[in-house]
């Protein structure tokens, strides 16, 4: 009996690290999981915003002849955006510029009453309005992940078993057009 109190007590001091161990790198698996689930949701509505863009660009086209250089720069931003597969510092420069591009093929799309008057175009534009709507909260919920898997990465003794197993820290998708202020555009 005496020898199987130093052999629990061994047991324990291997076990007990261990079991730690093994359930922190399970909360980085879990996370590292948000992550993809989550970047996906944000993949599907810009893919959607993609199939929308060429639509709401031909519909303006029949309307403005003469504004080809804005569509023809929206186009160009739209599929640079769609081609980019890189990281997603990357990918939000490149929705920030697409965000620009529409703001430019609105404000186009002003100057022409019965454009904006048209039905098609309306409801184009107000399909693409609740895209940014669900691109804005999936981004919210991808950056949500990214904070917690960050914050457990760097926190202590949590970083020991990141440095050990190789999580790296997420990236934060940050697109936003507004901080570039407003668009001008100049009618001919």
């Amino acid at each position: 009996m005496e020898a199987f109190i130093p052999l629990a007590v061994i047991a324990m001091v291997l076990l007990v690290p261990l079991g730690w161990y093994v359930a922190v790198f399970n909360r980085f698996t879990r996370l590292k999981q948000h992550l993809r689930e989550s970047w996906s949701d944000i993949d599907v509505e810009l893919q959607r915003r993609y199939e929308l863009i060429p639509n709401l660009v031909a519909t303006v086209k029949g309307y403005a002849q003469h504004e080809r250089e804005v569509l023809r720069e929206v186009t160009e931003l739209r599929n640079r955006a769609a081609a980019n597969h890189g990281s997603v510092s990357s990918q939000g420069r490149d929705e920030r510029d697409l965000e620009l591009g529409l703001r430019k093929l609105y404000a186009v799309a002003e100057a022409y009453p019965d454009l904006k008057a048209s039905a098609h175009f309306l409801a184009l534009q107000q399909e693409l309005a609740l895209t940014e709507d669900r691109i804005a909260a999936a981004r919210r919920f991808y950056n949500g992940n990214v904070r917690d898997m960050n914050q457990l990465r760097e926190s202590f003794p949590t970083s020991i078993v990141a440095g050990m197993s190789g999580f790296e820290a997420g990236e934060y998708f940050e697109s936003t057009a507004d901080a570039a202020g407003p668009v001008s555009v100049s009618m001919q």
